[in-house]
């Protein structure tokens, strides 16, 4: 691979959390819920890494749950404010531009009975606030908004919405899978109730993920079994998951800022370039506040997943969207929510940078995609029809 921008699916971990992981594996491997020493051992590891975490989100470790990923915590979060609130209501907020993991789930909710509020982006992909506002009913007991989108990177207001929803007395869940580890998350600050992410964004291992719940939010079991994290989330912990999550996150805390800078600037370089090089472009979110490394290329008149092949046969890992739904062929949701054509939107790339990202890396896929885009295009009759009118 010459160049991996894709680092929104899926990050490269870190070594150091990689050799804080290690000991867990063949040393201080047993059952954290046991109670012998040698499961205390573990126990008391477990416990330093949610205090770590805590710390860097400003939250109380019993404020803390972890499970096995971003989508584990969005079904527990959406599913258990459903459940532990079904006396007061059925109805559910959330926004058009949600991961899968959410809108899905929030669909299977429609169907079970709930009511649902979609709303509505401007073309910047920013969630309307004023239409949130206005679809508060007496039955509403859930807003659920995404903190940035995987798709764009554009950084929802969420602090605005926090006090709106602290005003009504709502439950506020939000999906900062995306979020945490790149910008300052701080869950109490923004009025926030749930707060989802997953360590393998911010070069953590897969296969671990958490979530915040403020406390005094109800919130009922979705799994059941036995009595592990107070038993609000059941199963065997995953320690060396947990302890890699912990690190990776202290990593990215204390390089955080330096890393914003670094990967913004070479993001903003790939964009100026790509503008002046390829015509018929849009950058998707460009005029809204966005993660540094995150940007959404639309190339008029081409299938996204022509150019994401051609792209990886010259070494290139990039995504035509979110990896969760990397099969399904219809056009973006996100991108169809800001109002971009359908037919504008299938030839749309995003490319991710991260905190291993080289400019190097940016010159060579800058080499690459011009080359790419003029042959695909060579042979596309909307380009042809385009050009010859």
């Amino acid at each position: 691979m010459k160049a991996y921008l894709d680092n929104n699916a899926t990050t490269k971990m870190d070594e150091r959390a990689l050799e804080a992981m290690l000991p867990f594996f063949t040393e201080i491997y047993a059952n954290p819920s046991s109670m012998h020493r040698a499961g205390q051992e573990a126990n008391v590891k477990m416990e330093e890494a949610r205090e770590t975490i805590c710390k860097i989100l400003g939250i109380e470790p019993l404020e803390l749950v972890f499970t096995a990923s971003g989508t584990e915590s969005n079904n527990l979060a959406i599913r258990g404010v459903v459940k532990a609130y079904k006396k007061r209501g059925n109805h559910i907020i959330t926004s058009r531009i949600e991961h899968p993991a959410v809108l899905t789930t929030i669909k299977e909710l429609e169907k079970e009975g709930c009511e649902v509020s979609y709303i509505d982006v401007d073309k910047n992909g920013v969630i309307d606030v004023e239409a949130l506002k206005n679809a508060i009913k007496d039955t509403t007991i859930l807003v659920s908004v995404m903190h940035a989108n995987n798709e764009t990177g554009v950084i929802q207001p969420i602090s605005e919405i926090g006090k709106i929803t602290k005003e009504k007395g709502i439950v506020f869940h939000v999906d900062a899978v995306q979020t945490v580890g790149k910008v300052e998350v701080k869950p109490k600050d923004m009025d926030v109730d749930l707060l989802t992410f997953s360590g393998h964004k911010f070069y953590g291992p897969k296969g671990v993920g958490a979530l915040f719940i403020k406390m005094g939010t109800r919130l009922a079991k979705v799994i059941t079994g036995g009595h592990q994290e107070r038993k609000r989330r059941p199963g065997t912990h995953n320690v060396p998951g947990i302890i890699g999550m912990a690190k990776a996150l202290e990593l990215c805390e204390a390089e955080r800022v330096e890393d914003y800078k670094r990967e913004k600037e070479l993001r903003d370089y790939f964009e100026e370039e790509i503008e002046k090089r390829v015509p018929e472009i849009m950058l998707n979110g460009k005029n809204a506040d966005r993660l540094p490394g995150t940007s959404s290329v639309t190339f008029k008149y081409l299938e996204g997943e022509s150019i994401l092949l051609r792209l990886d046969f010259k070494g290139i890992a990039v995504s035509s969207g979110s990896a969760c739904s990397s099969d399904d062929l219809k056009a973006s949701h996100v991108l169809l929510a800001m109002e971009i054509p359908v037919e504008f939107a299938h030839g749309t790339i995003r490319f991710s940078l991260g905190k291993y990202s080289t400019k190097e890396e940016i010159d060579y896929v800058l080499s690459v995609v011009p080359n790419v885009i003029e042959g695909l295009r060579d042979m596309s009759p909307l380009w042809n029809e385009y050009v010859n009118n």
